[in-house]
């Protein structure tokens, strides 16, 4: 799954890297969002085809969380069995189930790079 993430060819998936805790291992899984251990980093790095790029991170709550995982249930189908709301639920819904599953926005550690916040590419 990694080799075709990282060739692009997986729609909305990245290929994340994140230093273990204790290790300081580089750990690379494909995502369509941040894992728990990326807290302790303070960043990651995103990679798709060619581009890689740095991020700071911060830990949205839940009035910003829940429009995204609102989105993120509608595009990822097979994380749907994980969550109690319906894709098609209303977004406060996603709101209150937000404190179980983590949404970051993503600052570029290098000012040339696109900012991607959870909703997106794109300022925020």
């Amino acid at each position: 799954m990694s080799a075709l993430v990282s060739a692009g060819l997986v729609p909305h998936s990245y290929l994340l890297t994140t230093r273990g805790c204790r290790t300081g291992r580089a750990r690379r899984n494909p995502v369509l969002v941040i894992e728990h251990n990326a807290r302790a980093a303070g960043q990651v790095r995103l990679a798709r085809r060619r581009d890689t790029r740095d991020y700071a991170i911060r830990e949205v709550d839940g009035p910003e969380a829940g429009p995204v995982l609102q989105r993120y249930v509608q595009i990822a189908s097979a994380t749907r069995q994980y969550f109690q709301a319906d894709q098609n639920d209303p977004v406060e819904s996603f709101i209150a189930e937000a404190g179980q599953h983590p949404v970051f926005e993503l600052t570029p550690i290098d000012p040339d790079s696109p900012r991607l916040s959870p909703e997106g590419p794109g300022p925020k």
